[in-house]
C-alpha cells in the first residue's frame, strides 16, 4: 500500500511538474520536438488504395454477396442530409428510473405532457423486469441491487401501488440482494433529496474541493473527466441539501421495516477485509470529520466555493450538449441549479432538460427507452472503415460526404485535458455531436483511421490532411508517463482516489488502458511510425506488462478479454511486432481455446466480476469479428479457427444484410454500467470480412508471383 502511494507521488513529480509544466518556464524543456510528420508522409494519403476484387476463384461467392448486402444495409442508414451514421446506444433501466425521479424533483409530474412520458418510461422499466423480480445492469445478467431499487422506487413515483404483484416481487428480490442499505451512494443521494435518507448516510462531497489548486496532489483534475461532471454538481447539492416535496406514493417505508432509517457511510459493509489501516478507513474517518465540521467554518468560504462550482458547471455547459454530454452529469446539473434557487426558466436548466429528452427512443407500445449519450462520431468513423475495407471505392460519394461531416466535428479549442497537458497542440474529436471540453483519444484514433482511407480532391483533401496532422499530434501529446494512453486525460492514475466513499461507480480515475493504447499504435503504425520511435517503444512495453498469464488482455471499453486481446494484437503488429513472438502466439492460443463449438466467439459482462468467465458466453457477431481480426492482423489467413469464424459470420447473416446480437458488448464502467452499441453487430463483421478478402487477395497475388513473404510482411 505505502509503496503504491510513493510510486504515485514519484510519478506525479516526474510527469505532472517537471515534464509538462516546466516547459512554460524553461522553453528548452518543450515537447514540441515530438510533433513532426512521420516518415513517408507523402504516401499516407495515396491517390487510390489498390483495387481489391472478389472474383478470385479461391474465395467463395457468398463472401462477396454477404459483404454487398451488409454494405447496402449500412448505406441505407446513413443520414441523407449530412452523411453521418448514428446507432442506438442502449444501457440499463437506471436511466429511465432517474428520469422519472428528475421529473418529480422538478415538480412536473402533474403536467399532462410529462405525465404521459412518466407512464411510458415506467412501462419500459416494467418490460425489463426479470423472473426473480429484479433488474439487471446488462442483458441476460443477474439482478443488481441498485438497479432494482431504482426501478422499484421510480415505479412507485409513477403511481404503481406497493401491493401490485410486480412490486411485491421486486421487494423480495431487494431483500435477497441485501436490503436497501446496500444500494450505492448515488441512490442514497437521490433519496436524501426527498427526505427519505439522512444526509449523514450520504458520502460528503464538499464544494470546497474547488479550492485545491491544479498542482496540488488532490484536485478535481485528478478525477476522471466523467467523475468531474458527476461530482461537481452534486457537491452543490450536498452543500445546499434541499428537501423536495415528495408525493405520497413515493415513500419507501415498506423497505425499512425492521431496519434503521439510515446507516453511516461505510456501515453497509460489515467486517471489511482491511487490516488495522487502509485508505478506505482513512477516507471514512475523513468523511465523518467533514460532516462534524459542516457549518463551523466561515460562511464566505462556503459561498465562494459554491460560486466556483457553479461557474465551472456553467462554463462546461458551453460548447457542449449539456455538461460532459452524458446523462448523469446533465441530470445532476439540473439538480444543482434548482438547489441554488434558480427557476425552471434558467437557460442551462432548460438546455440540459432539452438535451436529456433528445436521448429518448420511442419504443411504441413498449414505452420510452433512454440512451446515456449518443455516439455519432464513433459510429461514422467505424462505418467508413468497414465500407472501404469491404471493397467500396474510397472516392465513393457516401464516404466523401461522411468525411466532410467528420471534419466539421473537429475540436479546435482547449478542454480539460489542457490542465495536465500544458504543451500539447489542440485537436481531436469527441464521441458525441458536440462536446468540445472532452475530445477523447479512442474516437480521435478511429477518426484518423477513417480519414486515411478516403480518396479526396482539392481543398477538401488539404483540409483532411491538416486535420489529420492536428489530431495525430494531439494524440501523441496525450501519452501518459507509463507509455499508455487513457480515454480523456494524461496520467490520471492516482489509485488513492478509488478509495473515496463516493467512488462506488468504479471509475474515479482514467488510467491508460491496453485497448486505447493499441488503437493509437494502429494509427501510428499505419502512418509510418515503428519501434525506432521512443513513443512506440514505451507503448509496446506498456502493453506487454499488462498481458495476463494466459496470454489474453483485459478490455476496458469493450467486453472484455476478447476485445482487449484483439486490439492488442492489432496494434502491436501494426508497429512491427513479429507475430511469431511467443507472447503474441500465447494470445492467439488463448483465442483458439475460447472459440465456441459453432465457430464464433462470445463473452459476457460477468467476466469483469469473475475472470474465470473470460471468453465464455454465447457467440456474437461483433466479438467473433474481433477474434477474426486478431488472427488476420498476425497474418494467419488460413488458420482453421479463423476460417470457422468466417463461416459463422457468413451463415448467421440475416437476409436484410445485418446480424442479430442479443448481448451487451460495450463497457461504460466495469462492474457498474454496460452498453449495447446497436451497430457493433454490423460494421465489425463487415470490417472483418473485408479484411479477410483483402489479405486473401494479397496472398493469392503473391503466390501467383511465386513469392511467399514472411507473415510479418503481410500488410495490416
Amino acid at each position: 500500500m505505502v509503496r503504491k502511494v510513493v510510486s504515485e507521488i514519484v510519478s506525479y513529480v516526474n510527469s505532472d511538474i517537471l515534464e509538462r509544466n516546466a516547459a512554460r518556464f524553461l522553453p528548452g524543456l518543450s515537447r514540441r520536438g515530438l510533433f513532426k510528420k512521420p516518415r513517408h508522409w507523402d504516401r499516407i494519403f495515396p491517390a487510390l488504395d489498390p483495387a481489391v476484387h472478389a472474383d478470385d476463384a479461391s474465395i467463395a461467392w457468398n463472401l462477396k454477396e454477404t459483404m454487398e448486402r451488409a454494405q447496402r444495409w449500412l448505406l441505407q442508414r446513413q443520414n441523407a442530409k449530412d452523411g453521418h451514421w448514428l446507432a442506438d446506444l442502449r444501457a440499463d433501466s437506471t436511466l429511465e428510473s432517474d428520469m422519472i425521479m428528475l421529473y418529480v424533483f422538478l415538480g412536473w409530474q402533474d403536467r399532462p405532457g410529462v405525465r404521459a412520458k412518466i407512464h411510458r418510461l415506467a412501462a419500459y422499466i416494467l418490460s425489463g423486469q426479470q423472473k426473480d423480480g429484479g433488474w439487471p445492469i446488462y442483458r441476460h445478467g443477474p439482478s443488481e441491487i441498485s438497479a432494482t431499487f431504482k426501478a422499484y422506487w421510480s415505479l412507485k413515483l409513477a403511481g404503481t401501488a406497493a401491493e401490485e404483484p410486480r412490486l411485491m416481487r421486486a421487494r423480495e428480490c431487494l431483500e435477497r440482494l441485501g436490503g436497501i442499505h446496500k444500494i450505492n451512494s448515488y441512490c442514497k443521494f437521490y433519496l436524501a433529496l426527498f427526505g427519505l435518507y439522512d444526509w449523514a448516510g450520504v458520502p460528503a462531497m464538499p464544494p470546497e474541493l474547488m479550492f485545491f489548486p491544479k498542482w496540488f496532489y488532490f484536485n478535481i483534475y485528478e478525477m476522471s473527466s466523467w467523475t468531474r461532471g458527476i461530482v461537481i454538481p452534486l457537491s452543490i447539492v450536498w452543500a445546499k441539501r434541499p428537501t423536495m416535496r415528495l408525493p405520497a406514493n413515493g415513500r419507501i417505508d415498506e423497505l425499512l421495516k425492521g431496519k434503521p432509517a439510515w446507516v453511516p457511510v461505510g456501515g453497509e459493509t460489515l467486517n471489511p477485509p482491511e487490516g488495522f489501516f487502509s485508505w478506505r478507513k482513512f477516507f471514512l474517518e475523513l468523511d465523518a470529520f467533514l460532516k462534524d465540521m459542516e457549518g463551523s467554518g466561515p460562511y464566505f468560504l462556503r459561498g465562494w466555493s459554491l460560486r466556483k462550482a457553479e461557474r465551472w458547471m456553467l462554463d462546461h455547459n458551453e460548447r457542449s450538449e449539456g455538461l460532459a454530454a452524458i446523462f448523469p452529469a446533465m441530470l445532476n446539473t439540473i439538480l444543482a441549479l434548482k438547489a441554488l434557487g434558480h427557476s425552471d426558466a434558467h437557460p442551462a436548466l432548460q438546455h440540459n432538460v432539452k438535451e436529456l429528452e433528445k436521448f429518448f427512443i420511442d419504443r411504441g407500445d413498449q414505452g420510452i427507452e433512454i440512451q446515456p449519450c449518443v455516439s455519432p462520431v464513433w459510429d461514422t468513423a467505424i462505418s467508413m472503415l468497414a465500407l472501404v475495407e469491404s471493397g467500396m471505392r474510397p472516392d465513393h460519394p457516401a464516404l466523401v460526404k461522411a468525411t466532410r461531416w467528420l471534419l466539421d466535428r473537429e475540436i479546435k479549442t482547449p478542454g480539460d485535458w489542457r490542465v495536465k497537458n500544458t504543451t500539447g497542440p489542440i485537436g481531436g474529436w469527441a464521441f458525441e455531436y458536440e462536446n468540445a471540453w472532452y475530445p477523447d483519444i479512442d474516437d480521435t484514433a478511429m477518426v484518423l483511421l477513417a480519414l486515411r482511407r478516403v480518396k479526396l480532391e482539392g481543398s477538401l483533401s488539404q483540409a483532411r490532411e491538416k486535420a489529420f496532422l492536428r489530431g495525430l499530434n494531439w494524440v501523441l501529446s496525450m501519452q501518459s508517463s507509463n507509455g499508455g494512453w487513457a480515454a480523456f486525460d494524461v496520467d490520471n492514475t492516482k489509485w488513492i482516489f478509488t478509495q473515496i466513499p463516493f467512488a462506488d461507480h468504479n471509475a474515479m480515475i482514467d488510467p491508460p488502458t491496453v485497448d486505447v493504447t493499441a488503437r493509437v499504435l494502429e494509427v501510428l503504425g499505419l502512418v509510418g511510425y515503428d519501434k525506432t520511435y521512443d513513443c512506440i517503444q514505451q507503448a509496446v512495453h506498456f502493453i506487454k506488462r499488462e498481458q495476463e498469464a494466459d496470454g489474453s488482455w483485459y478490455g476496458r471499453w469493450g467486453v472484455n478479454y476478447i476485445y482487449g486481446t484483439w486490439q492488442a494484437l492489432r496494434g502491436l503488429t501494426c508497429v512491427g511486432e513479429d507475430p511469431s513472438e511467443p507472447y503474441l502466439q500465447n494470445a492467439l492460443a488463448w483465442l483458439r481455446s475460447v472459440q465456441q463449438p459453432d465457430g464464433g466467439w462470445g463473452e459476457r459482462c460477468d467476466s469483469y466480476e469473475d475472470p474465470a468467465r473470460k471468453g465464455k458466453g454465447p457467440s456474437t457477431p461483433s466479438q467473433t469479428a474481433w477474434a477474426i481480426m486478431a488472427f488476420l492482423s498476425c497474418g494467419f489467413i488460413e488458420d482453421p479457427a479463423m476460417e470457422r469464424g468466417i463461416r459463422f459470420l457468413l451463415s448467421s447473416q440475416r437476409p436484410d444484410g445485418t446480424w442479430n446480437e442479443d448481448e451487451f458488448t460495450g463497457t461504460g464502467f466495469p462492474k457498474v454500467f454496460y452498453l449495447e452499441y446497436a451497430y457493433y453487430r454490423h460494421y465489425f463483421p463487415l470490417l472483418a470480412l473485408g479484411m479477410y478478402r483483402r489479405l486473401h487477395h494479397y496472398r493469392r497475388a503473391q503466390h501467383r508471383r511465386s513469392v511467399s513473404p514472411p507473415l510479418s510482411e503481410v500488410p495490416a
